[in-house]
């Protein structure tokens, strides 16, 4: 993934029609051409009858106020939860990252969230579950952005993927946020990042390498195991070459969930993934 009617005129109809109704005769049928039923009534009129108080005419109602859209940061950074920035790990709502904030400035709670490197290793042992992934490659922080390379142990594996994380908030102590990675050789573009879909879900996108072996994972911040994972495993290889693989999924509560797709088993099982944000509802 790479981020880059108004009805007031029938409410008046409707009470003149009422009104008509309330000065005919009680019980009797309309006849075909609308008006009351006049058979043996006296051909001299009667008095006047005193006439119906006018409708009071109904108040229109006040228009809804449109919701104000979230505001960017200072720096112009779109806000987490818009089209271009879906909040992946670790915290699903602002709210959550607003309680973390409380509880870390009254007892140091969780300090890693600080700390963009760290909340990139922690999203893929911890949430992704590639526990062979454990160091830091590269690191690149420019104001509320970091991009963070992950990699297996050993010099051969190379960078698995770099992560893309945004500051959930504009204070000074405001949490990292994972909400992408930049890709390279590896990519994942079916679906469109924050694209609404449903199970079963086609994923796709390309890749450059030599006998390799894909397989994706839909996955939720609130849920310990998969919602679904791709049949083991799409063969795929060549240069820059395009891979399709059917995830079915259930079980979705949170609505935001990852999609990750991942290759391995040269020198690591895991030796490079590519994860995406999709909406269910």
């Amino acid at each position: 993934m790479n981020i880059r009617l108004p009805l007031r005129p029938f409410a008046a109809a409707a009470a003149a029609v009422m009104v008509l109704t309330a000065c005919g005769s009680s019980g009797g049928s309309p006849s075909a051409s609308g008006t009351s039923a006049t058979a043996g009534m006296p051909t001299t009129p009667p008095s006047a009858a005193t006439p119906a108080t006018p409708a009071t005419p109904v108040t229109p109602a006040t228009p809804a106020t449109p919701a104000t859209p979230a505001t960017p940061a200072p720096d112009g950074t779109p806000p987490l939860g818009s089209w271009s920035l879906k909040p992946l790990w670790p915290f699903t709502t602002p709210a959550q990252a607003e309680a973390w904030e409380r509880a870390y400035r009254s007892s140091g709670h969780q300090p890693w969230h600080l700390d963009p490197g760290q909340t990139a290793l922690s999203f893929t042992r911890n949430y992704l579950g590639f526990k062979e992934i454990d160091r830091i490659s590269s690191r690149a922080v420019s104001g509320r952005h970091a991009r963070i390379g992950v990699a297996p142990t050993g010099s051969e594996g190379g960078t698995a993927a770099v992560i893309h994380l945004v500051r959930y908030g504009t204070g000074p102590d405001a949490p990292w946020e994972v909400v992408g990675t930049d890709d390279t050789t590896f990519s994942l573009t079916t679906p469109t990042y924050g694209a609404l879909v449903r199970s079963p879900m086609v994923t796709g996108g390309r890749i450059t390498g030599v006998d390799e072996s894909i397989r994706v994972q839909v996955l939720q911040p609130s849920s310990d195991k998969p919602l679904g994972t791709s049949p083991c495993c799409t063969s795929a290889g060549g240069d820059k070459q395009p891979w399709k693989v059917t995830v079915p999924f259930s079980g979705a509560r949170d609505t935001v969930l990852t999609v990750v797709a991942s290759t391995g088993g040269h020198v690591a099982e895991v030796e490079r993934f590519t994860v995406t944000a999709v909406r269910v509802n």
